[in-house]
């Protein structure tokens, strides 16, 4: 079948056609210069912890193939984790046709965003998702019990060795005990629930290499912070993270947890330390506690048992090919403070200090820093300074407003129980209930215009947690903590003395370094295979190219038109790139292999921008990098994109940006072997003037393509059934 052709028929499927006619188919100077990485071909070597536990996931791989990054796999998920967008889940899969759960026990619901809010119309909504929940025989958590991750983890649902994806951009939290978790998007979740299984492209994986071990008060949120900060080129965007080397032995789980939590913000999809004997020791403890009926002794025996018994199932291949290669000197780590306003700048506190920021409201709370430990630490804090100075009570100086809340309701009950919970109490903390709250601006305490807020949460973008006229710095539990009692940023040291260090102080400088892979030849055991009926292997169309980099998803489709429901693709295709270049609709033609700069479909999740490429006959587009969230609304609605940083680099010395139109309507013709993962690009003469490689587009991909999208492979599923 020709690409004009699969083209047709993928309208017509989606316009409710089973036929066309004629076809017979159903910050360091080494970083100055680096851009992050993206996709490249499949590598020959052993499997990286991600691959492996990918691959046990994954549905229909062939006789000895092997997952690898770069591929397109089915996969079926021990767990799917709604939480209160199960709300904006439920009416996808309705309209797909699904009237049952494929496998009950797959789904989790767990209600914890916007908690404070009692209003009618959002107890309406909790209590028809409890209903669905209890109709269909899934679990469901109600609000109060705590953030979904959190609870996941304590509740044995995030399990190490297993892959648990979540309807939530933190889902990578569940890499701190061994289970790789990574999210999806709402279709994703329709899906899953009706089918039990959607797509993954296995990311690059990124090995980070934690050396030495933390100073005392230094913590997991300064490592993750540090990291965000001196790795701020998109250095891992869109890769899985694998955390190794001897500093990892040295970090509690929770610690872990932080790390991997906030790898969201460094631009990953997972992070991942693998299963140590830290990691069994915790299960042990929480097995005593006999706390969820998952998390028991025999469960715990069992996987220590299987840990010690094949430890190559728990650990990469020593011969495991990573993308590249970072690591960080833990031992010359300081404790810092990242923004304002931004996860990519960060400054050691020692150097923020003399600064006297003053603040005006002080965070613990939220998923990355609000467990048992980090409440621990806070208190400590308290604890010190009041022995260090007994006159009189240690309070949250005037002016500060101090906001704590705990993960989940056991976090809460365990700082109840050792005391931590009423010594932040008694020194002016005002709680909130276990939840999401003002880390993702609901709920009381939110910054107001001009304010400066401290908190250990993991997002410090402008307007996150209230104003965008504030501003937000993020710290460790017991920095806030200082900083609450203190009226401005310090370190605890200072907070218990009552008055900063006189002495003159300097951080020490950070050591840190990466390294890129390798490249290595192609594995003919990838999981890729063959062309399935109605997928073109190859195709052919005319290149072109849009130079910009960060061309977000207003730029593609603008925002005024999002909620106009009644567009039709014929205005769509008109409208398409309107706040880009107003003259690409004019230009593109059906067929046309669009190839554009980094980070391409940033922005909103709106899948508009994905339809109005396929309303404008756009089939392929072909980025230096994309945005995870744009990759699967377009793969979702039968738009391919796939990464060739190589490709993009060749076309912008041929097409200086500065001295090209916004879209730039080559005279190249691109030859594409979407099966073999090859493109060439040849001349107006048929010279052939490029090779190189892409990622290979494997069965689960081609299905959802042939199908004219996600929605349509799900409901072709549910009829064969």
């Amino acid at each position: 079948m020709s690409f004009r052709l699969l083209v047709a028929a993928a309208a017509a499927r989606r316009a409710g056609m089973s036929r066309v006619p004629g076809s017979d188919a159903p910050r360091h100077p080494a970083l100055a210069a680096r851009r992050g990485f993206a996709f490249t071909a499949p590598r020959l070597g052993g499997q990286t912890l991600v691959e492996k536990i990918a691959q046990r996931h994954a549905v229909g791989l062939g006789a000895g193939e092997a997952v690898r990054s770069g591929d397109f796999i089915a996969i079926r998920p021990r767990h799917v984790m709604t939480h209160d967008n199960t709300g904006a889940v439920i009416p996808k899969f309705n309209s797909i046709g699904a009237t049952r759960l494929a496998d009950p026990a797959q789904p989790v619901f767990a209600l914890d965003h916007d908690i404070q809010n009692t209003g009618e119309k959002n107890q309406a909504k909790y209590r028809a998702i409890e209903r669905f929940a209890q109709t269909h025989g899934s679990q469901f958590y109600p609000a109060g019990r705590g953030i979904a991750h959190q609870v996941l983890v304590e509740e044995g649902h995030a399990w190490p060795g297993a892959m648990v994806v979540g309807s939530d951009s933190h889902s990578n939290m569940y890499g701190g005990i061994g289970c790789l978790g990574t999210p999806v998007v709402r279709t994703d979740a329709a899906a899953i629930w009706a089918t039990a299984q959607t797509w993954w492209q296995a990311p690059p994986v990124a090995r980070v290499e934690l050396r030495g071990a933390l100073a005392p008060g230094v913590v997991g949120k300064d490592v993750i912070v540090a990291l965000c900060a001196l790795f701020a080129r998109d250095e891992v965007l869109n890769h899985a993270v694998e955390f190794a080397g001897d500093g990892v032995r040295g970090l509690p789980v929770e610690d872990r947890l932080a790390i991997a939590n906030m790898t969201t913000e460094w631009g990953a999809l997972a992070g991942l330390f693998a299963v140590d004997d830290v990691t069994l020791r915790w299960y042990d403890a929480r097995a005593r506690d006999a706390r969820s009926p998952a998390v028991t002794p025999a469960a715990v025996a069992a996987l220590r048992a299987s840990v010690e018994a094949e430890p190559s199932r728990w650990a990469p291949d020593g011969d495991a090919v990573y993308a590249k290669h970072l690591w960080l000197d833990l031992g010359s780590l300081t404790p810092h403070v990242s923004g304002p306003d931004t996860v990519k700048a960060a400054t050691p506190l020692a150097a923020l200090e003399p600064q006297h920021v003053a603040i005006n409201k002080a965070y613990i709370v939220s998923c990355v820093n609000s467990r048992a430990k980090d409440l621990r630490e806070a208190a400590d804090v308290i604890r010190a300074a009041q022995r260090a100075r007994p006159e009189a009570p240690v309070r949250a100086a005037p002016g500060v407003a101090w906001y704590v809340a705990a993960a989940s309701s056991q976090v809460m009950a365990d700082a109840q129980a050792s005391g931590d919970w009423q010594v932040l109490i008694d020194a002016g903390a005002r709680t909130l209930p276990p939840g999401c709250g003002p880390c993702i601006g609901l709920g009381v305490g939110l910054l107001e215009d001009g304010e400066v807020g401290i908190s250990a949460t993991n997002r410090n973008y402008k307007g996150r947690m209230g104003s965008k006229k504030a501003h937000t710095y993020l710290a460790s539990p017991a920095v806030v903590a200082a900083s609450a009692i203190q009226g401005y940023i310090c370190s605890p040291a200072t907070a218990i003395r009552g008055a900063a260090d006189t002495a003159a102080t300097t951080a020490p400088s950070v050591r840190y370094g990466i390294e890129d892979a390798a490249p290595q030849a192609r594995d003919a055991s990838s999981a890729a295979g063959n062309a399935i009926r109605g997928f073109p292997a190859a195709l052919e169309g005319r290149l072109v190219f849009l130079p910009a980099d960060n061309l977000n998803t207003d730029g593609i489709y603008p925002g005024k038109y999002t909620y106009q429901d009644d567009i039709t693709r014929e205005q769509m295709k008109q409208i398409v790139m309107e706040n880009y270049d107003p003259e690409f609709s004019r230009l593109i033609q059906p067929g046309d292999v669009v190839v554009a700069g980094a980070n391409f479909g940033t922005g909103s999740s709106r899948e508009q921008a994905a339809t109005a490429l396929l309303a404008a006959g756009v089939r392929l587009v072909i980025c230096e990098s994309a945005s995870e969230t744009f990759k699967r609304n377009a793969v979702n609605n039968g738009l391919l994109v796939l990464e060739s940083p190589r490709l993009v680099q060749w076309l912008r010395a041929r097409f200086p940006p500065a001295e090209s139109a916004p879209t730039v309507v080559s005279n190249l013709a691109a030859h594409v072997g979407l099966v073999a993962g090859r493109i060439a690009l040849t001349d107006a003469a048929g010279a052939r003037v490029y090779e190189g490689d892409l990622p290979r587009i494997g069965k689960a991909a081609q299905e959802i393509i042939v199908a004219g999208g996600l929605e349509n492979w799900v409901r072709a599923r549910m009829a064969a059934a």
